[in-house]
């Protein structure tokens, strides 16, 4: 987790047990969440709501997952704290041999747990997804250690139990990092972003997430070019039919005891 203001907060509560009727002052850890802006060139696009931290992964990893633009056509990300929050500037180079994407026009803030705010049409609301290459095959044994690991690594989450997370993972099922925050899309777009600041390799790994699964997260793992994606909870019709679209492996209900293969199954093999 990179430096910057602290992701959570410690607030004083009343706990109340039904066992005793008993009342207790205690004090709790709380995930903060911040308003972050982010801009192109400086010229406005969106308002997430977002865990504070981590912020150049999220700005990296949404310009790529909401096809803005591609990770080679962004030059730096500055970081700036605003009286409302903070503010993602990325500055994208027009050089020769990178074309900008078109991306959804965004007109309002996005909420923590909404991937869609501020769309404006139906037809921006789902796009034709992007197809994945051939990626790697992986073992039933290794998803289940990649979610081991998964578990050990969520400090945030350990700490406020209110967060999501999303983990990259090797062929092999070697958690390689750990995205935290209140969102769901933005711990995925951290994740993306943290990969490719590091130079991982989107066709030799895949992704687990801790929430449900729905069409939007299947959309940014197909448009960071990660071809499996597993996902704690249960995935959505629409997710599964954009995973087969993509030809993604999509794999769910993912829990110490097993885990439900939705679409793909090629590249998930016995061991």
């Amino acid at each position: 987790m990179s430096a910057g203001p602290s992701p959570f907060e410690a607030r004083v509560a009343q706990k109340w047990r039904q066992a005793d009727g008993a009342v207790e002052a205690v004090s709790r850890d709380v995930p903060a969440e911040t308003a972050v802006g982010l801009a192109y060139d400086s010229a406005p696009y969106v308002v997430v709501m977002a865990s504070p931290a981590d912020v150049e992964d999220l700005a990296v990893g949404f310009t790529v997952t909401e096809r803005v633009a591609p990770f080679a056509a962004i030059e730096r990300v500055s970081i700036s704290t605003q009286p409302e929050g903070l503010l993602a500037d990325v500055l994208l180079t027009r050089s020769a041999g990178v074309e900008l994407a078109v991306a959804r026009r965004r007109t309002l803030e996005s909420r923590s747990s909404c991937g869609l705010c501020g769309v404006e049409t139906l037809r921006e609301a789902v796009r034709p997804i992007a197809a994945v290459g051939e990626g790697p095959k992986v073992t039933r044994a290794a998803i289940q250690r990649a979610l081991a690991a998964l578990e050990v690594g969520q400090a945030l989450g350990a700490r406020t139990r209110a967060t999501h997370a999303a983990a990259w993972a090797d062929a092999e099922g070697a958690v390689r990092l750990v995205r935290e925050d209140v969102g769901r899309h933005n711990a995925l777009d951290k994740l993306v972003g943290a990969a490719l600041r590091a130079g991982l390799d989107p066709a030799q790994a895949f992704i687990l997430i801790t929430s449900r699964c729905s069409y939007e997260m299947v959309e940014k793992a197909a448009a960071a070019g990660v071809s499996i994606l597993v996902a704690i909870s249960a995935p959505t019709a629409l997710a599964i039919a954009q995973a087969e679209k993509a030809g993604l492996t999509l794999v769910a209900l993912a829990r110490a005891d097993g885990h439900t293969v939705f679409a793909g199954g090629h590249r998930v093999v016995p061991g």
